[in-house]
């Protein structure tokens, strides 16, 4: 009996053993998988905050290279094969111009063993107004406002540049645009009329003319230096008031009586862009070496001092009319171009052709503002309708407030070509049709001013050598470089 029980007791020690070997291997193997589990857990964490890292390295990159390009530069950074050092990883970043105004912006973001790379679309809208051949910023919410183009055959409108309206756009007839048409409203157009597809839904800032103040900036004040003027009679038509030679603002004559009748139908002074020293010349044809000069002080030897480079703030109207004349032209020469901004306080008209004597190195430019004591200011009147005179103008037009072509009639000019650009802050208004018949309006974009050929001074909201981008779109992508 002894020798069983000892058996039994010893056969249950042994059984008791294996159990505890068992639990201690289950243990053992549970505590490791616990440690290989927080070994992953810890490994998952460091590689997911690796990735978070590399998309701040990424979205840094972008943050400079977005920051370059709002002032002008599309530039790489770094390359995959040489980054740049931040935050303890390294970025790259590459940015391709599409040449269609759009480009990509891509930057790579790499820390420890996680890449990440982010993808921006950017657009120019290039100098604003002055990238548009014709330009309506539709200030006043006109819903109901189309820029219109039409005509048929060899009088249909054609518009080589841009086109921008705050409203619609409406291409007819066989009106055609070579540049884009863009619109915060939509684009009616003719199957040939534009080779690009018309972008709606979008807008273009207006320049803040009241923040120029051109009443304190500029460089002659016209109205101020006619206090001095005297009476005279000319060979350009009547009497006016008028300046010495020596004076830049001698260019001018101040309400001429040949044109009293024109002088009545406005509320302020009236100043004509005419040179009294120089020789009348009537003739038709249209071209800088038959028009009647305009010469300005202190260049090409003209007495007094430089009247170019120069703004000239007149507080009235200014006319481009003459009775006796057909065109005028800037005289310029090679070493002294003309270049002149003509800012007004009220209206400008246009009635007979204004010319470059260089069209490569001369410029002009209109402005006209708004006066809140006058409801008819910051316009911009074209066309001659009793003589029918203007056919071009080669010119940098701005209007505050309305451009307008709607003096049209029987007699008036059956074709109108502009060189340079047509912009309103709120509306160009084309009427051209009158009788059945339709007169043709040939627009064709100067860019010398955008690409920096030429510059011109105090001109609102623009910024000469750099063409500024614009975020589209910013979104992660495929991080493959």
């Amino acid at each position: 009996m002894v020798d069983a029980t000892h058996r039994v007791r010893s056969t249950r020690r042994g059984s008791a053993l294996i159990v505890a070997l068992i639990a201690v291997m289950v243990i053992s193997a549970l505590a490791a998988a616990m440690l290989i589990g927080g070994s992953s857990r810890d490994r998952e964490r460091d590689h997911s905050l690796d990735a978070v890292r590399a998309l701040y390295v990424a979205e840094a990159g972008m943050s400079t290279a977005l920051a370059a390009a709002a002032a002008g530069t599309l530039a790489d950074i770094g390359s995959q094969g040489a980054p740049s050092a931040f935050g303890g990883g390294e970025m790259w970043v590459t940015a391709v111009d599409n040449g269609d105004r759009t480009a990509i912006i891509t930057a790579w973001g790499r820390y420890g063993g996680s890449l990440r790379s982010t993808q921006a679309m950017l657009e120019t809208q290039g100098a604003g107004i002055y990238d548009y051949a014709c330009f309506a910023g539709n200030s006043s919410g006109d819903p109901g406002y189309d820029m219109r183009f039409g005509g048929a055959g060899a009088s249909a409108d054609v518009v080589s540049g841009n086109v921008y309206s705050g409203g619609n756009v409406v291409i007819a007839g066989g009106a055609t645009i070579s540049g884009e048409v863009r619109a915060s409203g939509t684009v009616s157009a003719v199957a040939s009329a534009t080779p690009s597809e018309p972008k709606t839904g979008v807008g273009v800032p207006i320049p803040d003319l009241a923040a120029m103040n051109y009443a304190v900036n500029h460089d002659y004040n016209v109205a101020s230096m006619f206090a001095s003027a005297t009476w005279k009679s000319n060979a350009l038509g009547g009497s006016a008031f008028q300046l010495p030679e020596s004076s830049p603002a001698h260019i001018f004559r101040k309400n001429p009586s040949d044109r009293a009748t024109d002088n009545a139908g406005t509320a302020k002074d009236d100043y004509y862009l005419e040179d009294p020293y120089e020789s009348v010349n009537g003739s038709s044809t249209i071209a800088a070496a038959s028009a009647t000069r305009i010469s300005l002080s202190g260049i090409g030897g003209k007495p007094g001092p430089s009247g170019s480079n120069k703004v000239y703030y007149i507080d009235g109207n200014l006319w481009v009319h003459n009775r006796n004349i057909f065109s005028f032209a800037l005289t310029s020469s090679a070493a002294e171009p003309a270049r002149i901004t003509l800012v007004v306080k009220g209206n400008i008209y246009f009635s007979d052709n204004v010319l470059y004597n260089n069209p490569a190195s001369d410029g002009v430019a209109f402005v006209a503002l708004k006066d809140a004591a006058q409801t008819d200011s910051g316009n911009i009147y074209f066309g001659d309708p009793t003589f029918g005179t203007l056919e071009r103008m080669d010119a940098f037009m701005y209007a505050e407030n309305n451009f307008y072509d709607n003096n049209l009639s029987a007699s008036g000019s059956a074709k109108v070509t502009v060189n340079g650009n047509m912009t309103a802050g709120n509306q160009v208004r084309i009427n051209r049709d009158f009788g059945g018949v339709h007169s043709k309006l040939t627009v064709n974009y100067d860019g010398r001013l955008v690409n920096g050929d030429i510059s011109l001074p105090g001109l609102p909201g623009f910024q000469f050598g750099s063409t500024a981008w614009e975020l589209r779109g910013w979104r992660e992508v495929d991080h493959q470089p």
